[in-house]
């Protein structure tokens, strides 16, 4: 499995995507009871950990009372019943920012991985290298730096979640915004500039471009 975003990268996009429009079949965890106190999330009833909740992934929350009501980054699960989480933040190394504090807290736990893992196979594909071509010499370790990859990653796995949910709905609007992600997906995947090192000497040997496609040695 190929991933250069997570679910977290998507909510700085789409907060909507883990609210109202999340898709059922892909929901990891969810339950009643519990409790937010700074940035320590807990509920009693929880397997956070057999559910293979992550750091990265993004927890819903809405309060009995209507005073919290949103998703959150998970930061890093715990235990099996207790999840740091924070305020969306704009990078990752960040220290973590409590959300409001509450007590009878209904959560829920959604992803998009599958989603996610099929543009990351998707993109290797495109750049020829493995996993997407398993007759390159490249392996995605090979790539010194997959950030450049994030942008592309994350538009086109919202493209890809909105054309599922107007095939469900069939709603205007929602292939609308797919349309417009996968627009912004071919425009991030062609700036896309890779640093490979062929030799495992930590220095680039060869480019790839995403506008081409092509290798340039260095």
């Amino acid at each position: 499995m190929v991933s250069f975003s997570n679910d977290v990268d998507i909510l700085k996009y789409e907060p909507v995507l883990f609210g109202e429009l999340h898709l059922p079949s892909q929901v990891l965890a969810a339950g009643t009871g519990g409790v937010l106190s700074g940035t320590t999330f807990t509920a009693s009833g929880a397997d956070f950990v057999s559910a293979q909740v992550s750091a990265g992934g993004v927890i819903y929350v809405q309060s009995a009372d209507g005073a919290l009501d949103g998703a959150y980054e998970i930061v890093s699960v715990d235990s099996a019943t207790q999840l740091s989480v924070s305020v969306v933040r704009s990078d990752s190394d960040d220290t973590a920012v409590a959300p409001p504090a509450a007590t009878n807290i209904s959560y829920r736990v959604s992803t998009f991985g599958p989603q996610v893992s099929e543009v990351g196979f998707q993109l290797t594909e495109y750049f020829g290298i493995k996993p997407g071509n398993p007759a390159s010499d490249i392996d995605v370790e090979d790539v010194l730096d997959t950030d450049v990859l994030k942008r592309a990653s994350v538009f086109a796995a919202i493209s890809s979640v909105y054309a599922m949910l107007a095939s469900k709905a069939k709603d205007e609007n929602f292939w609308k915004k797919s349309l417009h992600y996968q627009t912004l997906f071919a425009r991030a995947r062609e700036r896309c500039r890779l640093s490979i090192d062929v030799g495992s000497d930590g220095v680039a040997d060869v480019t790839k471009f995403g506008a081409s496609g092509r290798l340039v040695r260095d």
